[in-house]
């Protein structure tokens, strides 16, 4: 089916629900479509977090746009994944207009703000009291520890929903042998220490001329709490709707068209989804011709055999690469605020170094022990191939293995708290993707 509102044709959706299952008629319909349209190139989008419907469908419509004229004689399809996550209201796209129905609400007279407020109701469902306690709590900041306990309890409260099934616990991206993976110490330590660490952070990220070292409060710091708290669970369900939804999905469709050479692209934790899409790829399925993650939020060793400051730690995504008929591209930019500065902290905050489990990143060797896939790049893979965005689109890229792409030349623009984060709208990233897979 098209939308009439999107930029291309063919074009299907697939919805997943937070535990991975897909509505049933839309993937059935999209797996017998796609052979009869005679598509021989799929590109499959996954946003990563986002506020609603909508606004995802508008995401996919503007990346997709400059596709046609850039393989004009392709035979494409395009498919959007869409999923339940949330982006705070705070964090916008640029050049991307909100949606309508975020216009007809006006993002003020609260705390958390009326869109973020609807996108927390809308992704925990269930959940409304909480929430609502969450704002209040926001907006009179009492001057005593035992209330930011009880917003962390309220937090807690929020998120603690698990998902269904065997793959249960997705929120590591490396793990030590013989360490279970547990929650994040964040959620379950000192409030105020944690929510003061924060707000630090944030008042350092400001930058000069923001009173950057001046001493805040723990309530500044309380947002972030909630919104690390949101992304963790976020990230636990990207890899749960990857390898139990778009994986298995991905199978169905080789089986019935399996001349259809299928193409991942993720944006932030849509790259973690993409990614874990491997592993929930049946045995034997070799029609992903290539995955190209867009600031991809999840750890650099990821795809790691052996991480380098603990030689007993893998990525959880240890060779799956070699599931790929192709390359692996991952675009990164050194503007990517949200994994460059927050991000490290909330990992550092979450007790990851107990389990051995490295996530975001931050300047320095902590950085190197830290770091996101979309701030550098894959890490620690042999053969992993350094480009610029220049030389990426001027060059072949190689046919099979990891491919890190500097494209700070283009993902550059974007204010506190994300940066560059969600500027993957761009006519040189389609150029990647159409590249990686060897699109024509």
């Amino acid at each position: 089916m098209t939308d009439p509102a999107m930029s291309v044709s063919p074009y299907w959706e697939l919805t997943f629900d937070a535990d991975g299952d897909p509505d049933g008629p839309e993937r059935d319909r999209w797996i017998e479509e796609v052979p009869r349209r005679k598509v021989r190139d799929l590109i499959v989008f996954t946003h990563g977090w986002n506020n609603d419907r909508a606004g995802a469908t508008r995401l996919f419509s503007q990346f997709f746009e400059p596709v046609p004229g850039l393989a004009p004689t392709a035979r494409l399809g395009y498919v959007g994944v869409v999923w339940p996550s949330m982006r705070f209201s705070d964090e916008p796209i640029p050049d991307f207009r909100p949606s309508v129905a975020a216009d007809a609400v006006p993002d003020t007279g609260s705390p958390l703000g009326k869109n973020t407020r609807h996108a927390l109701l809308e992704v925990f469902p269930g959940r409304a009291s909480v929430v609502e306690q969450i704002d209040r709590l926001l907006d009179q900041q009492p001057d005593d520890g035992a209330s930011l306990e009880e917003f962390g309890r309220l937090v807690r409260l929020l998120v603690e929903v698990r998902p269904q099934g065997p793959q249960n616990s997705f929120a590591a991206d490396t793990l030590a042998e013989g360490v279970p993976e547990s929650d994040p110490e964040m959620l379950f330590g000192d409030t105020p220490t944690v929510c003061a660490e924060f707000a630090r952070a944030l008042a350092g990220a400001a930058g000069p001329g923001a009173e950057a070292f001046a001493l805040p409060r723990p309530w500044d710091g309380a947002l972030e709490l909630l919104r690390q708290a949101t992304y963790y669970a976020m990230k636990r369900r990207a890899g749960t709707v990857g390898e139990r939804g778009l994986g298995r999905a991905i199978g169905r469709l080789a089986s019935a068209a399996p001349d259809v050479r299928v193409h991942l692209v993720g944006h932030s934790f849509g790259g973690r989804l993409v990614s874990f899409a491997l592993r929930g790829l049946p045995p034997g399925v070799r029609t992903v011709k290539s995955v190209t993650l867009l600031q991809g939020a999840f750890s650099h060793y990821a795809f790691a055999a052996r991480l380098p400051h603990d030689a007993r730690a893998s990525g959880v995504l240890d060779g799956q690469y070699n599931r790929i008929d192709g390359p692996l591209v991952c675009c990164y930019s050194r503007f990517d605020a949200a994994l460059g500065t927050i991000y490290p902290l909330a990992s550092r905050m979450a007790g990851d170094d107990r389990s051995v489990v490295a996530d975001f990143g931050i300047g320095g060797a902590l950085g190197e022990q830290w770091g996101a896939m979309g701030h550098d790049g894959v890490q620690a893979v042999p053969g992993t191939r350094a480009l610029t965005l220049a030389e990426a689109l001027r060059t072949r890229l190689p046919v099979s293995g990891c491919v890190n792409v500097d494209a700070a030349s283009v993902v550059c623009r974007g204010g506190a708290p994300a940066g560059a984060h969600s500027d993957i709208c761009h006519r040189e990233l389609a150029q990647v993707v159409l590249a990686a897979g060897r699109v024509r």
